[in-house]
């Protein structure tokens, strides 16, 4: 007698589904108060001037005005270097 499983199961075939991260706003382009900007995971973007950081990290517009991005060196607390960037939003 063959001691093969019959057909009808496997382990592959899982995935999960793609959460959109990314930027939603480019630089120089105008938002909404209350409008993403930027979803991530981590703090890779930094919020600057009128930008909120939701509890997801994703970055969100407190006032109506124009997205500029500008690129920042921090220093972390042992004295390295890390370069991101500050996402600000000037009002109109």
């Amino acid at each position: 007698m063959a001691h093969t499983k019959s057909g009808g199961s496997t382990k592959l075939g899982r995935d999960s589904i793609s959460k959109r991260l990314g930027v939603k706003v480019n630089h120089n382009e105008a938002v909404g108060a209350g409008e993403i900007i930027l979803r991530q995971r981590g703090t890779r973007y930094l919020p600057g001037k009128n930008v909120r950081r939701a509890g997801d990290d994703s970055l969100y517009a407190g006032v109506s005005g124009t997205v500029v991005y500008k690129p920042v060196k921090k220093i972390k607390f042992d004295g390295n270097r890390r370069y991101a960037t500050r996402i600000s939003v000037v009002s109109k």
